[in-house]
């Protein structure tokens, strides 16, 4: 069994430092002196809490893709 990774990059000209992503998926996120928001690594194992920070993202600064591919994960195309 494989298991998916996906690619995170957090949009810091949208993020505003709300920290919600630090609190749902602790680990993967981090702020820096700015308040604003990066992947503690861009390259992770798929998994839910970071999806569910994409999601509670109140400005939908997190975007997920498939590395290589460039598949979008999230946010959902229209």
């Amino acid at each position: 069994m494989t298991v998916d990774r996906w690619h995170v990059e957090v949009d810091r000209a949208v993020c505003i430092g709300s920290g919600m992503c630090v609190n749902h998926a602790p680990g993967s996120f981090a702020l820096d002196s700015a308040r604003q928001s990066h992947p503690a690594d861009p390259e992770l194992d798929a998994n839910e809490k970071v999806l569910a920070a994409a999601e509670g993202c109140p400005v939908e600064a997190i975007a997920i893709t498939l590395p290589g591919s460039g598949e979008v994960v999230f946010p959902p195309e229209d």
